[in-house]
Parts: structure tokens; C-alpha cells; sequence
């Protein structure tokens, strides 16, 4: 058991991370924080309602109990930027995704209190998933690892227009498989649009553990929230959710199937 974090254990090669899912804040970092800031807005909103038929089939999930505000769970420790020349927020946000200030003036974190926070909330959630992840390696011989990521679908920082509903990134080909990658295209995700390697090509996490190689497969999906939220107020839609769900499931299932099938 973890503070930091809830790891629901599976029985099937497949771990499910959701590290944007968090929205609590510790109040002696809240203290210091804009009110607006303490809404969490930029929240990756519901991830575990909308998976929450992978635990029946047998995945592992990871998900986080602190904010993206408090440190960004996808982001490298050293601060290397994922996106060079794209606009990002860093391992610890100081603003929104609006650009709005996450911090009260004078009150942004010291280098000092980043390091502790990597110890504190970052390194107990990858520790998680290194473990899993040789966990199920060692009982199945293949792991797939499925980032659940989710974004408003305009988000002018980080990308022009409308985003498309289904974002796969699979660090341009590096964290999985050609077969996976395939297979996934190959699924009817109609009548949402899809991309592979758009303007979300994976975050850390996919490109730090995605080992093909040594057959461990990652893959990114950042979901439109246009799919499944009233993007004004972030309510869950249950109408619109109820559609998009079953092509998660096909997703899930597919990588479940492959994990367990040896090529």
C-alpha cells in the first residue's frame, strides 16, 4: 500500500498507468498555491470511470492520488524537454495549460523543494511501475504498458485548432512494436477520428520504459475530452462516455491479446 499512489494488481500482461489522474494537493504546497490552481483544472478528468472495465479483465492499474501540479508524474527528473521547441510545462508546473500563474508570487518551488518532491511523489509511482512491469514480465514473458492519458481538445499552448479524438504516441516508433502499432491502426475507432505520433508522440514514461527489444511494449493514448466531458465545466457525460468506452475495451482487449501471444 502507498499514499502516493493505488495499484489495482491484475492477472493478465497488461499495466494500465494513469498518471495524470490525481487531484489532491498537500496543504503546505496548497498554502503556497492560487486558488485557481487548487481546481486542478488541467486534470486528465475521470480516467479510472472510463477504464473501469479493465480491472474485470485482468489488468494491472496504477493510479495516482496527488495532482499533475504537485509534479508531473510523464515528465524526465533531470527537466529534459520531451517537445524541444514546442510550448510545455515543466517536471513542476508553474503554470496552467492557460497560462494562467499556479503560484502565489514569490511562492514557486526551489530547486531544493523539486528534489524533495521527486522523492516524495515521483520516484515511489516509477518505482511502481518498473516493479509491475518486471512483475509481468516475469510471469508472461511479454508486458504491454497502456499510458491513459486525457486533454481538452483546444488547447492553443500546446496545439492549433481541434485536436483528434484518439492521440496514439509510441515515441515515433520506439516504445512498441511495428505489429502493435499496426494492430491498433488497424482497429475501428469510427466515428471518432485517430492519429499516430501527432502532435502527442508519448511523454516520459512511454519513452523511458517502452523496451520492445526486450519485449516490454508502451503506448500513449491521449484521449479528445470532447469524447466523454462537457468541456465547459469538466461533467462526466455519461451518454457521450457510453459511447466512447467500448472502443477503449477494444483497445485493452487488443493489447491484452497481444501481450499474451508470442509472435
Amino acid at each position: 500500500m502507498s499514499d502516493v499512489y493505488t495499484l489495482i494488481k491484475g492477472t493478465v500482461p497488461l499495466l494500465i498507468s494513469m498518471p495524470h489522474n490525481g487531484q489532491l494537493i498537500p496543504a503546505d504546497i496548497a498554502k503556497n498555491m492560487t486558488n485557481k490552481a487548487k481546481a486542478v483544472h488541467d486534470t486528465d478528468w475521470y480516467k479510472d470511470k472510463l477504464y473501469d472495465f479493465a480491472k474485470s479483465l485482468g489488468a494491472y492499474i496504477l493510479i495516482p492520488n496527488y495532482s499533475r501540479y504537485v509534479i508531473d508524474l510523464n515528465r524526465d527528473p533531470n527537466g529534459v524537454d520531451l517537445y524541444p521547441g514546442a510550448n510545455s510545462t515543466e517536471l513542476c508546473p508553474t503554470t496552467a495549460f492557460d497560462l494562467s500563474p499556479l503560484y502565489i508570487e514569490g511562492k514557486t518551488p526551489s530547486q531544493s523543494e523539486i528534489t524533495k518532491r521527486i522523492g516524495q511523489y515521483w520516484q515511489p509511482y516509477h518505482d511502481a511501475i518498473q516493479t509491475t512491469l518486471a512483475e509481468i514480465k516475469q510471469q508472461h514473458s511479454r508486458a504491454v504498458l497502456l499510458e491513459a492519458h486525457s486533454i481538452l481538445s483546444k488547447v492553443p499552448r500546446f496545439f492549433e485548432g481541434q485536436l483528434p479524438d484518439f492521440n496514439f504516441g509510441t515515441a515515433s516508433g520506439k516504445s512498441c512494436s511495428e505489429q502493435l502499432l499496426t494492430h491498433i491502426t488497424e482497429l475501428d475507432f469510427s466515428p471518432y477520428t485517430m492519429v499516430t505520433n501527432g502532435r502527442f508522440k508519448g511523454g516520459y514514461i512511454t519513452r523511458a520504459y517502452g523496451d520492445p527489444a526486450n519485449d516490454i511494449h508502451a503506448v500513449q493514448l491521449e484521449l479528445s475530452q470532447r469524447t466523454y466531458l462537457d468541456e465547459n465545466n469538466f461533467e462526466y457525460l455519461d451518454d457521450m462516455a457510453n459511447q466512447v468506452k467500448p472502443k477503449l475495451k477494444n483497445l485493452v482487449q487488443l493489447l491484452i491479446s497481444y501481450a499474451q501471444t508470442k509472435e
